[in-house]
């Protein structure tokens, strides 16, 4: 491949102009789409039940913001996030960041990003009432600004000032993708995380697909090949990109259907960690570390799900590689994990695959997939 095919492969631009993506996504979503039933796809549909207390604060956002909802999973840690402060990069119409305003609390703060003028008023209308009539808080602890998630230093985002970043079903969107990951990791402390849900692809998709203006808004023309994302995520920052979810999408519309052909996308929700260079590696490595969940979460005492291979029960130490003992020590969760053991000792590669199903990763696999909240 050469290199400037490579580049616009990698990037998903391919014959599209950053200014011509930009265009027709803000005509898809601010005047073309009026609600999430207007869809062609279940791209932009969150495809699996939330844990109960993103559900319990979906039940309080204004049904104004919810219609104008297009995300495609939930981007959103259920606790633990007192206090912290929240960037959501293509906020659209503010849901998930209403949803952050109040798993924050009254001392964290939530900023959105978005540049579609339609969905930033939808957003900024209900966020004082929101906040402090609904969630009864003395001063409203989220605000929306305009701006592109490709530069978020130009939209005013300072280094280092967030402890997680979240994004629903936008990055595929972007026309530089690798800009959206550097600018989260820009974004992030030490010991932050992004956690976004989008949608990728099973190959890279060829031009014809690429150039489909329907698709585009869709969230399917710019899905990324899996592994094109995770050379991306590494290439920025995030080394070591941790699986959540996936959840297969489906293209119903048989004019659609033909343009994709046999191509196959997913709803995929990452982890990204921002941690001190070296502290995570490019592969799993066994240093006789355990890891112990302390049942500390309220929405969750009995088990914990880092991602798609590690579900931990309360107070059952677990053999860890150093790279999941590093995310559960030096990021926001090490309040509620003990770790044990440190790198002086190293005993090779850790077999870091899915364990057999047990009774707690059952439990917690149905937890996460019953249901729908679209």
């Amino acid at each position: 491949m050469e290199p400037a095919a490579k580049r616009a492969a990698l990037s998903g631009t391919a014959e599209a102009t950053t200014d011509d993506v930009h265009r027709a996504v803000a005509e898809y979503y601010g005047t073309l789409l009026q609600s999430s039933k207007d869809l062609k796809t279940s791209a932009c549909c969150a495809a699996s039940r939330p844990p109960q207390p993103i559900v319990d604060a979906l039940n309080l956002v204004p049904d104004a913001v919810l219609a104008k909802f297009y995300g495609c999973g939930s981007p959103l840690p259920a606790g633990g996030l007192d206090g912290m402060a929240v960037l959501d990069l293509g906020s659209g119409s503010g849901r998930d960041a209403y949803v952050a305003a109040k798993l924050v609390g009254p001392t964290g703060r939530v900023v959105g990003v978005d540049f579609t003028d339609e969905q930033l008023q939808t957003a900024r209308q209900h966020a004082d009432a929101y906040c402090q009539t609904t969630l009864k808080y003395p001063s409203t602890n989220m605000c929306f600004i305009k701006g592109y998630i490709e530069d978020v230093r130009q939209a005013g985002v300072q280094e280092g000032a967030f402890d997680l970043v979240i994004s629903n079903c936008v990055v595929n969107l972007s026309p530089d993708k690798a800009a959206v990951l550097r600018g989260m990791y820009y974004a992030l402390k030490h010991g932050g995380e992004a956690v976004f849900s989008d949608v990728y692809c099973d190959r890279r998709l060829p031009d014809s697909v690429r150039a489909h203006k329907v698709l585009w808004g869709e969230c399917i023309a710019g899905a990324l090949y899996v592994e094109d994302f995770l050379r991306l995520a590494r290439a920025a920052g995030f080394e070591d990109p941790r699986e959540l979810t996936r959840a297969r999408v489906d293209v119903a519309d048989a004019e659609l259907r033909d343009v994709v052909g046999a191509a196959q996308f997913y709803s995929i929700t990452y982890r990204l960690f921002k941690l001190p260079s070296g502290r995570l590696e490019s592969k799993c490595e066994d240093y006789g570390q355990t890891a112990t969940y302390l049942g500390t979460l309220a929405f969750d005492r009995s088990a914990y799900r880092l991602d798609d291979h590690h579900v931990f029960e309360a107070f059952r130490p677990q053999l860890v590689c150093g790279n999941t003992a590093a995310m559960l020590a030096d990021t926001w969760l090490g309040r509620h994990f003990s770790v044990t053991g440190d790198r002086s000792r190293h005993f090779g590669l850790f077999p870091c695959a899915p364990p057999p199903p047990t009774t707690t990763t059952r439990m917690v696999e149905s937890q996460m997939k019953s249901g729908g909240c679209c």
